[in-house]
């Protein structure tokens, strides 16, 4: 009772601080410095927190996740925040990212609005009604007192929305806990596995000729969309070979895709298109791995049975690439969480999420066990209507603050 009590009256401290936090145009990318110094001023009032470079050698990392433009990190920086125990309990890091995509046809995207118990604007739900939950569970372990036997470490992070660069940095200079909770918009479900999300680039070239002629050029249009047909077929098989994967049992039919997202052919109407790219994305469950699917898609090209193809066509992966992941739901990490779940909601869910998110990193990369939670409906984000219902911060700080506490050790609750 004493937690919830401390709780409430951090509440509207935090909701007046996710108000501030909105008004910050920061895309991922380009506009996270301003806010992290804001959060880092904030957060300070619960320990140390400091910003940290982002690994000089980060592009030449195998697992970074290029953007459209040459990214500079000069002044964007991640936050870290430690609270250091007794040492004699389990260590914990709570991490979320401050960086939101952009809202170029939202036009009061970054001036919040609270109506009818739900606050709007962009990054609302993702993620920063997360970094507002997490510094509502500071507020509250702060002022309860507690001594935390195991230490707690605070993680917000720059460009999870590129792919996770700012984790992947942190991860790489050696930052480590005994578990992990990534703050996302869940509807407070707990989820230990994730799907994987993979973005490939599919260029095929033509022969090029005027279409008087046709018959003696090769068009990259037909090559490509006979190219489609079969990954169309390999989405269909994808589908059947996940299904009943533990913890996404419930989907039917799985959460897997094969999306086709732009293309664009080069050429003139009356010419024999000479090159098509197309870019689009796979999502996979973690039966499969992103090696895996990279390979499987190269199989279909060099196999599809057009030599044209076979020796004309570039595949790529250069941008989003999550790996799927998955641990145990019996894990002590899941169980600490369902029970602060049970406590304060009544009940607990848990299941596989149908999204990627830097969790994959701290278990594929960082050998850590991770489950994503918080506040919000994944729905509403990136969406040009982004919410979040003000009262879930109160209930998912409350619930992250007794786990906190059983996870490191602490005061029972």
């Amino acid at each position: 009772m004493e937690i919830k009590k401390v709780v409430e009256k951090n509440f509207d401290k935090a909701v007046d601080f996710l108000v501030e936090l909105i008004k910050f145009k920061s895309i991922s990318g380009e506009g996270e410095k301003d806010v992290q110094e804001f959060i880092k001023e904030n957060f300070s009032q619960s320990g140390k927190a400091e910003l940290v470079e982002i690994d000089k050698n980060i592009k030449k990392d195998p697992e970074y996740t290029f953007s459209d433009k040459d990214l500079d990190y000069s002044e964007r920086k991640n936050l870290v925040l430690k609270i250091e125990g007794t040492g004699e309990g389990k260590s914990l890091i709570l991490n979320s990212h401050c960086d939101v995509v952009p809202a170029a046809d939202w036009k009061d995207a970054f001036n919040p609005v609270i109506k009818d118990g739900y606050l709007y604007g962009r990054g609302a739900c993702d993620a920063k009604g997360q970094v507002a939950t997490i510094y509502l569970t500071l507020l509250t372990i702060k002022e309860l007192g507690i001594k935390l036997k195991g230490d707690l470490i605070v993680e917000i992070v720059i460009e999870e929305e590129i792919g996770g660069n700012g984790t992947l940095s942190l991860i790489r200079n050696g930052y480590k806990g005994d578990g992990v909770v990534v703050f996302e918009p869940t509807d407070m479900k707990i989820h230990p596995a994730n799907r994987g999300a993979l973005w490939f680039k599919l260029e095929i070239e033509g022969k090029s000729v005027h279409m008087g002629k046709k018959i003696e050029g090769v068009g990259a249009i037909e090559k490509m969309c006979f190219i489609v047909r079969k990954l169309i077929g390999y989405e269909e098989k994808l589908i059947e070979e996940s299904r009943n994967v533990p913890l996404f049992e419930k989907f039917d039919p799985p959460p897997v895709q094969v999306n086709f997202g732009t293309i664009e052919g080069k050429g003139w109407p009356s010419m024999v298109c000479s090159k098509v790219e197309l870019e689009g994305g796979i999502g996979f469950l973690p039966n499969k791995n992103i090696t895996q699917i990279k390979e499987e898609v190269e199989s279909i090209i060099r196999e599809s049975g057009d030599e044209w193809i076979k020796n004309h066509y570039k595949l790529s992966f250069n941008k989003l690439h999550n790996d799927a992941y998955s641990i145990t739901p019996e894990h002590p990490l899941v169980n600490v969480l369902k029970e602060a779940s049970e406590n304060v909601l009544g009940k607990a869910v848990v299941e596989g999420w149908v999204a990627s998110c830097d969790a994959r990193l701290f278990n594929k990369i960082g050998k850590m066990p991770v489950v994503v939670f918080g506040p919000g409906c994944l729905d509403d984000a990136h969406s040009n209507n982004e919410k979040i219902k003000i009262e879930d911060i109160k209930k998912a700080g409350e619930i992250a603050t007794k786990g906190v506490i059983k996870w490191c050790g602490g005061e029972k609750w």
